[in-house]
């Protein structure tokens, strides 16, 4: 197993940011990092649909859920129209 991203996953990384940056060359907004970390959850979800045994994985998707969470009660605190909208983008429920 290769512990450099595949060129899919690299892809559709650079998409995701081009899609939600603020700016051009924003790597680190917060509607960046949201939309990282739902794709990355969403993959594990469907990951864990399979391998139900697979703890270390479930540990580390509890552990990007709730990175998210905090960074959507920071965004919903500082500009809450940016918050719903995401929120609308990204079809999370809160």
């Amino acid at each position: 197993m290769s512990l450099k991203m595949s060129k899919v996953e690299y892809l559709e990384k650079s998409k995701i940011i081009n899609e939600y940056q603020v700016h051009e060359g924003d790597t680190g907004s917060c509607e960046v990092q949201i939309a990282l970390l739902t794709a990355r959850i969403t993959h594990l979800t469907e990951h864990l649909a399979v391998h139900k045994k697979d703890f270390h994985t479930r540990r580390g998707l509890v552990a990007m859920a709730n990175r998210r969470r905090k960074l959507l009660n920071y965004l919903k605190r500082t500009d809450f129209n940016k918050y719903g909208e995401l929120l609308q983008r990204l079809e999370l429920r809160r």
